[in-house]
């Protein structure tokens, strides 16, 4: 599968605005569904008492979700078109799963941000756009949902629109999409909404089938974490050696040269196997051993990348860090374990430089901790370099987690900014 033809997708929003509908509702209505699906989503509905299919059971597959009728935890949705392959993250809306949704929209290309059209931009809208921008997401496409509802007003809309666009005029967002959508009804979801003439957009599967994302991806900087070394244990091979991982960015080919860090040794690749044989090439998430001219002192966290374009060498980190443990808070003097791409090491939280109010982007000086869901400015200090570059150039080399030693939970994600 060609990583061009695929596109990542993520919702956003606050609660009940309809963003496992608009999935069902895309789901159904490009023809993705088994039979079997949709009778169980039939049934589960005619059980529940609805007089309508509930296209958002397709998602909210969790007893309690469909107990209380919100999304708790990540769902995730195959489908494909003529023209591409997609998937789906359907996220959770409530600010409790805030952890969850930076899970769920740390690898998108494209995040849907559902705004119900009686409401407006709600607090927890700003929230997830802030950290959608946060974590480089290229494309946002404001989707705003429940227009069967507002007499499918078109000032309505531009309202909404207008109320969005002054809000992220302060975020980084690249690209800026809005559809007028009923997800419950269809309008403007794959076909166009006969309700709506004033809109002279396309329904949104069309506008995700054609997002230029391919040149979202960076192809310039060869970044290859090494994962693991590989020597066959057989005689038909002893001279094999490969270095096994995925493409974390750029293209490598048979016959280029690489440096490998932290050693500094150059040498040049002679071959590319993937589970599918031998490749001259190989691209950004692509599983791939690389095999050598040379036989270099090479393990699990060194990186491979081109001898003239190397990433930073770092034991100083300036990050943004997102807390996600319920049970304990980040406060300068701690101590975790950090993993950056397959490198490990222990970091020591030096300052906590101010938090940020994602409610309003202001920024907090005289914060002393961070808690749950809440997003702060830290100066890490590490024991070992790392290889590193700036998130928004490089999201696979330009973020981490931090694990808890004692308790061995992911507590914290962030994303590095060197300057």
């Amino acid at each position: 599968m060609s990583t061009a033809d695929l596109t990542r997708i993520a919702t956003a929003g606050s609660v009940d605005e309809g963003k496992s509908t608009l999935i069902g509702r895309l789901l159904y209505d490009s023809k993705s569904l088994f039979t079997d699906q949709l009778e169980a989503v039939e049934a589960t509905s005619r059980r529940r008492g609805d007089d309508y299919t509930d296209l958002a059971l397709l998602t909210d597959g969790l007893r309690a979700e469909r107990e209380q009728g919100i999304t708790i935890d990540v769902a995730y949705r195959y489908f494909s078109t003529p023209r591409r392959k997609f998937i789906l993250a359907d996220t959770p809306g409530h600010i409790q799963y805030t952890r969850n949704m930076v899970t769920g929209m740390s690898m998108a290309d494209v995040a849907l941000i559902v705004v119900d059209a009686r409401r407006g931009v709600s607090v927890q809208c700003r929230r997830h756009s802030f950290l959608t921008t946060l974590l480089g997401v290229p494309h946002l496409v404001v989707c705003v949902n429940k227009m069967d509802l507002v007499g499918w007003s078109e000032e309505v809309f531009q309202e909404v629109r207008e109320e969005f666009t002054e809000f992220a005029a302060r975020l980084r967002v690249a690209d800026l999409t809005f559809i007028p959508i009923s997800a419950l009804h269809g309008d403007n979801v794959v076909e166009h909404s006969s309700n709506m003439p004033w809109y002279g957009g396309g329904p949104l599967l069309n506008l995700l089938e054609n997002l230029h994302v391919a040149s979202d991806r960076n192809l310039i900087d060869v970044r290859f974490p090494v994962q693991y070394v590989i020597r066959p244990q057989s005689n038909g091979h002893p001279d094999y050696r490969g270095y096994a991982g995925l493409v974390a960015s750029g293209i490598v080919r048979v016959g280029d040269p690489v440096l490998a860090l932290p050693s500094g040794f150059t040498s040049t690749i002679t071959g590319i196997d993937t589970p599918d044989g031998p490749v001259s090439e190989a691209f950004p998430m692509m599983a791939a051993t690389l095999l050598l001219a040379d036989d270099i002192d090479i393990s699990r966290g060194d990186m491979l990348c081109r001898p003239h374009n190397v990433s930073d060498s770092r034991q100083e980190l300036d990050v943004k860090i997102c807390w996600m443990d319920e049970s304990s808070v980040l406060q300068p003097g701690r101590k975790y374990a950090i993993k950056h791409t397959t490198r490990w090491g222990r970091a020591l939280v030096r300052d906590l430089m101010y938090r940020i109010d994602i409610n309003n982007l202001h920024r907090d000086e005289t914060a002393t901790q961070l808690g749950l869901n809440e997003i702060g400015r830290v100066l890490l200090r590490t024991t070992v370099p790392f290889f590193v570059d700036n998130y928004a150039t490089n999201r696979a080399t330009g973020s981490f987690i931090l694990v808890d030693e004692s308790t061995n939970r992911t507590v914290g994600a962030g994303v590095i900014e060197t300057h």
